[in-house]
C-alpha cells in the first residue's frame, strides 16, 4: 500500500507524516481501488526519496503542510463568547411541527385499525398469554413509527479501526426494515462520526506495538475487581501518569466511562447534599446523582446569570422544610458538551466558585486530550490551574483510543473514593491491553523525560507545572515499554493536537461561511449542523453515503434533541487531512442546497472560496 502511494506521488511537497509505525498491517490492504480517494494521498507526501510512509493513509492521513496547523487556546484577555444560536425561517419551523403532526396522526390511526383488522401473526404477537405487556404501544410509538423506518442510518456494522476512514459491512433490509442481511461486500467511507479525536485508534503504529507487548507481559485480563485481587502494578502506574497529565495529586481509573460518573458521584454526595447540574449534562451524571440520594437543581445551559441566581437562592434558603444549611454543594458541568459542541464557560464558573465557595466537578469526557495547547482539556484551554478545580473526571474512549475513565483530585479525596466508590469492589479492573494503550497515547502527548536528568534541576515552576504539566518522568512508564523516538519526544502528540485544532476550526467556520446554521464553539471538534426537519435526516445521511467518496455521518433527532433541532453531528479528528475537510464541505454544500439547509445570516462564500482561503478563515475567524 505504501509503495503504491509513493509511486503515485507527483511532487515532493511535504515531509513524512508524524504518525509513524514500525509495522504495517496487511489486513488493512483490502484491495480497495483509489477511485474514492480514500486509500492513498491525492498529492505527493515525501520531501526526499529517503522518507517512507509509516502508517496507512486510510488510518491516519498524510499531511505535513505547516499551514494546516493551529494551537487550541482561548485568547488571553478576551471575553468568553459561547455564541448565539440562530433560528431558521418560520416556514422551516412550521414544516417541522406539521411533520410531527402527520407522524402522530397517521401512526396512531394505523395502530388503532391495525389492532382490530389485522389477523394472523400480528394477533399472535399481540397475545400476552396472561402476562402484562413489557412495553406499551405509547412507549414504543416513536421506535415503531419513526426509528424503525430509518433503521439503515443506525447501528451500521463496521470492521477495522475507526480511523480517518472506516469500512462498512453492506446490508440489505427486508420490507419495513424489520430485519437485515449482510451481503458479504463492504464500503470504505470517510469517517466523520467517531470520537477518535487525536487519531490514536490505529491498527498499526507505536501505540499498537506497545499494546501487543503489554499482552505478552500481562495477558488480556486481571480477572477481578480492584479491591478483590484485580489490581496489578500497571494500575498504579496508569493512575500516577493520569494524575501527572491532568495536574492533580492523585487519580483513580475505572474500566467504563459511564460507570465512572454513576459510581463515583454517590461517593461524593449524599442525602443532605445539593447537586447543581447543567441542564444538558450527560445521562451518566444524572444516573449518579439519582443513586446518591442528593437533592438536585438545574440551571440553564452555560448561563452564568442563571447559575448565580440559583446559588443565591439555595444558599440563602437552605434545605427544604428545615432550611438548614446544605452539608455540601457540588456544581457539575461538562468541559465539552457532545450534543451541542459548546465549551463550558470555565472562567465564569471560577469567578462564581471564588465568590460562593462551592465544590466544582468538571466532566472532561470529550475535552481531555482534544482541547488546549498541551491537550489537557478545558483547564488548559482557558489557562486555569487544574488544582483550583476540586474534581476532574474524564474518559479514555475518545482522544486516547482506549476505554474506561478516570477521576482526579486531592490524594485524600481519591483515597476515600477507592474505598467508597462502587467500582472498586463491584466493577472489573481495567484490562492490561487497555491500560497500555492509555500509557502509550498519553505519554505521546506529554513526551517522556529522563528521571535522573529532571532530578538535577534546582528550580521548578510549581504554578507552570500545575497549569500544564511537562513531560512524564520515565519512572511512571513500565520498564518494558519502549516507545519509538517520535512518540517519546512528544513531537507526535504536538502535531496531532495542532492538526485537530486546525480541522475543527476550519470545518466549523467553513460551514458557517457556506450558510449553514451550526451550534457550538469554533474550537470544538464536535460540530452540529442543524437539519431541523426530521424528514431531512435520513435524506442527508443517505445522500452523503451515496457519493463517489462515501461519507459516514451521525444524525440525531427528538427525543435526543429538542423537537425542532434535528441535526447531523460531525466529529473531526487529527487523522483527517485538509483535503478530507474540503471533501466534506463540498458534499455539504451540494446536499445542503438540495435539502434547503442554508438559512444562516451573515456573509456567505462559495465552497471553492472557502477551500482556497482556508488559512485566512482559520486564523482570522475570531474567538467565539
Amino acid at each position: 500500500m505504501d509503495a503504491k502511494a509513493r509511486s503515485r506521488a507527483d511532487t515532493p511537497t511535504s515531509t513524512a507524516p508524524p504518525s509513524s509505525s514500525s509495522s504495517i498491517s496487511s489486513a488493512s490492504d483490502d484491495g480497495d481501488s483509489d477511485d474514492d480517494g480514500l486509500s492513498n494521498p491525492s498529492s505527493g507526501s515525501l520531501s526526499s526519496p529517503s522518507h517512507e510512509y509509516h502508517t496507512l493513509h486510510s488510518e491516519f492521513g498524510h499531511c505535513s503542510n505547516p499551514e494546516y496547523r493551529r494551537t487550541s487556546a482561548h485568547t488571553p484577555g478576551s471575553v468568553f463568547n459561547a455564541g448565539e444560536e440562530q433560528d431558521p425561517p418560520y416556514y422551516i419551523l412550521i414544516s417541522v411541527y406539521i411533520t410531527f403532526l402527520f407522524l402522530i396522526c397517521i401512526g396512531h390511526t394505523r395502530d388503532f385499525f391495525g389492532k382490530r383488522l389485522r389477523s394472523g401473526n400480528y394477533k399472535h404477537l399481540m397475545a400476552s398469554g396472561g402476562y402484562a405487556a413489557l412495553n406499551s404501544d405509547f412507549d414504543s410509538f416513536y421506535t415503531r413509527r419513526l426509528k424503525q423506518r430509518i433503521e439503515d442510518l443506525f447501528a451500521r456494522p463496521v470492521t477495522g479501526v475507526p480511523g480517518r476512514t472506516i469500512t462498512l459491512l453492506d446490508r440489505v433490509f427486508s420490507r419495513g426494515y424489520h430485519t437485515n442481511t449482510l451481503t458479504g461486500t463492504h464500503t470504505r467511507a470517510l469517517n466523520i462520526s467517531s470520537y477518535n479525536y487525536l487519531g490514536f485508534a490505529q491498527g498499526s503504529g507505536g501505540c499498537a506495538d506497545a499494546v501487543e507487548e503489554g499482552i505478552r507481559q500481562y495477558g488480556i485480563s486481571t480477572c477481578g475487581a480492584r479491591l478483590e485481587g484485580g489490581s496489578v502494578d500497571l494500575h498504579t502506574r496508569v493512575e500516577a501518569l493520569v494524575a501527572s497529565f491532568v495536574g492533580m495529586e492523585d487519580a483513580l481509573i475505572s474500566s467504563m466511562g459511564f460507570a465512572t460518573n454513576s459510581t463515583i458521584i454517590p461517593a461524593l454526595v449524599s442525602k443532605n447534599s445539593l447537586v447543581i447540574s447543567d441542564e444538558l449534562n450527560h445521562a451518566s451524571i444524572r444516573v449518579g446523582v439519582r443513586f446518591s440520594g442528593a437533592s438536585v437543581r438545574t440551571f440553564k445551559h452555560n448561563d452564568m446569570a442563571s447559575l448565580e441566581a440559583l446559588l443565591r437562592e439555595v444558599i440563602s434558603q437552605g434545605q427544604p422544610r428545615t432550611h438548614r444549611p446544605w452539608s455540601k454543594i457540588l456544581v457539575i458541568v461538562e468541559g465539552l458538551y457532545s450534543m451541542e459542541g459548546t465549551l463550558v464557560n470555565l472562567p465564569g464558573i471560577m469567578k462564581l466558585k471564588n465568590k460562593y465557595k462551592f465544590y466544582l466537578f468538571v466532566d472532561e469526557a470529550h475535552s481531555i486530550g482534544a482541547l488546549g495547547p498541551h491537550g489537557r482539556g478545558v483547564a488548559d484551554y482557558f489557562a486555569v490551574p487544574p488544582r483550583s478545580i476540586d474534581i476532574l473526571m474524564g474518559t479514555f474512549t475518545k482522544s486516547f483510543g482506549a476505554a474506561g475513565g478516570y477521576v482526579a483530585g486531592s490524594k485524600a479525596l481519591i483515597d476515600r473514593l477507592r474505598v467508597r466508590g462502587h467500582s472498586g469492589c463491584y466493577a472489573e479492573a481495567m484490562s492490561p491491553p487497555v491500560m497500555t494503550q492509555v500509557v502509550a497515547s498519553m505519554a505521546s502527548i506529554m513526551g517522556v523525560r529522563d528521571s535522573d536528568a529532571s532530578s538535577t534541576s534546582t528550580s521548578v515552576d510549581v504554578n507552570a507545572m500545575q497549569r500544564h504539566p511537562g513531560p512524564a518522568p520515565q519512572h511512571l512508564l513500565p520498564s518494558w515499554l519502549d516507545l519509538p523516538p517520535y512518540l517519546k519526544d512528544g513531537s507526535e502528540g504536538r502535531e496531532r493536537l495542532r492538526r485537530l485544532a486546525f480541522n475543527a476550526r476550519y470545518l466549523s467556520l467553513g460551514l458557517r461561511r457556506l450558510g449553514f446554521i451550526t451550534y457550538g464553539h469554533i474550537d470544538s471538534p464536535i460540530i452540529p449542523l442543524l437539519l431541523f426537519n426530521l424528514g431531512k435526516m435520513p435524506a442527508f445521511s443517505r445522500m452523503m453515503l451515496a457519493r463517489n467518496t462515501p461519507i459516514v455521518v451521525v444524525v440525531v433527532a427528538y427525543p435526543a434533541t429538542s423537537l425542532t433541532t434535528a441535526r447531523v453531528r460531525f466529529c473531526v479528528s487529527a487523522s483527517h487531512t485538509k483535503e478530507d475537510v474540503d471533501c466534506l464541505l463540498r458534499a455539504c454544500d451540494e446536499v445542503g442546497g438540495v435539502l434547503d439547509l442554508k438559512h444562516a445570516e451573515g456573509e456567505r462564500w462559495s465552497v471553492e472560496e472557502v477551500v482556497r482561503r482556508a488559512g485566512e478563515l482559520v486564523n482570522g475567524g475570531g474567538d467565539r
